[in-house]
């Protein structure tokens, strides 16, 4: 039986008791937390609700504009859409680079430095787990003997003891995060996986999006999301984990739901509390494009719905044509770039613009990128 389908018959899905006997490794342990409905103030909700392994591990739920995931309360909802969190262990600490450049961590704006902070975030956020504290989270877990024991196993901590929650609270984070370090979640095993080790050929679509993508006379998309330096590299993330402001418009339709103001901006990088640099605004970090063809909607607030409209959103860039000033979603305009003065010009403004050949050509070569177990999701 497979990782997942032994959590999925042993874990705390709904009210059957989780199975003491898995937790023998830290991974277990944070396989059975991953799905732990105990862990949200209405004991409703998951990780696994808005990273669901069987949708790419994003939030497949389309009730709130598309875009936003509800919190516990069945109410609450945020302002930007529930990234995946397939293959986010590669993505390094949050940190600065020689030029200058903010790179890693995770969220849209990495103000969680690692995938052990990141896991310890949505428990305690008001609009989405919802518990108000590491103490009432811990007293949650020590509900269940099994828990205890595995806390006090693997972790030396005593959950019962409330002198320990914080211990406790670390130690559950760590679990989380070393689950998702497991193969489950990046598995590289993708038709373009496949074809790099010889085991499967492109189609001649495919194969004209690959090469476009790698193009820098023609797209220029490999320079945010490209961090190898060859194109054949087998552990290639594509994404090069920095911030770039791409001039993605609201999501007003998601804010007639959620509340926020129309003229709202987010602030993206620079809501990171390392970040002070007003020239950071309105970046956000460039996604992982694997397994990208099932993890819409589409960019931080999820204002897209379909990864074609991704594709004609940067095209619009480089073509002067009406219709490529067109959101084909709305009919209308793209809208207004958020943060005008950030924007990254230079990556965005190359090439000649891509006729619609050429635009689904890109699309079939991200489509190659969708680990095995998800492909038959992109004929449904």
């Amino acid at each position: 039986m497979s990782v997942l389908l032994r959590l999925v018959a042993c874990a705390a899905l709904a009210a059957t008791p989780v199975c003491a006997e898995e937790f023998a490794t830290p991974e277990a342990l944070g396989q059975a937390l991953f799905f732990e409905t105990d862990l949200s103030a209405n004991r409703s909700q998951s990780c696994a609700s808005c990273h669901d392994p069987e949708a790419g591990f994003a939030d497949p739920r389309r009730d709130a504009a598309g875009a936003f995931s509800r919190g516990d309360d069945g109410q609450s909802l945020g302002a930007r859409h529930a990234p995946t969190t397939s293959y986010a262990m590669l993505s390094p600490a949050f940190h600065q680079n020689e030029a200058g450049d903010w790179v890693g961590g995770q969220f849209w704006d990495g103000r969680a430095g690692d995938l052990a902070v990141q896991a310890g975030g949505p428990i305690l956020n008001p609009i989405e787990l919802g518990l108000k504290t590491e103490a009432e989270a811990v007293a949650r877990l020590a509900e269940t003997p099994a828990y205890v024991t595995a806390f006090r196993d693997l972790y030396d901590v005593d959950i019962t003891d409330p002198s320990e929650a914080e211990a406790g609270y670390d130690a559950l984070t760590l679990a989380l995060a070393r689950f998702e370090q497991t193969e489950v979640f990046r598995p590289f095993d993708s038709k373009y996986d496949r074809y790099l080790r010889g085991e499967a050929e492109l189609t001649k679509m495919e194969e004209l999006g690959r090469l476009l993508f790698f193009s820098q006379q023609f797209t220029n998309c490999n320079q945010c999301h490209q961090l190898r330096r060859s194109a054949m590299d087998p552990a290639e993330p594509f994404t090069d984990f920095k911030y770039h402001n791409i001039g993605v418009p609201a999501n007003l339709p998601g804010r007639q739901e959620n509340g926020v103001a129309a003229e709202w901006v987010d602030n993206g990088l620079l809501d990171n509390p390392l970040v002070d640099d007003p020239h950071q605004r309105g970046k956000f970090k460039t996604p992982t494009l694997r397994n990208v063809a099932v993890t819409g909607p589409y960019m931080h607030n999820g204002v897209f719905q379909d990864l074609r409209t991704v594709v004609t959103f940067y095209n619009r860039y480089n073509s002067k044509a009406d219709v490529a000033q067109i959101n084909p979603e709305t009919g209308a305009s793209w809208g207004p770039i958020p943060v005008p003065d950030t924007l990254s010009t230079t990556e965005l403004t190359h090439g000649p613009a891509l006729d619609e050949r050429r635009i689904d050509a890109l699309v079939a070569f991200l489509k190659t990128l969708t680990d095995a177990r998800y492909e038959p999701l992109l004929s449904e």
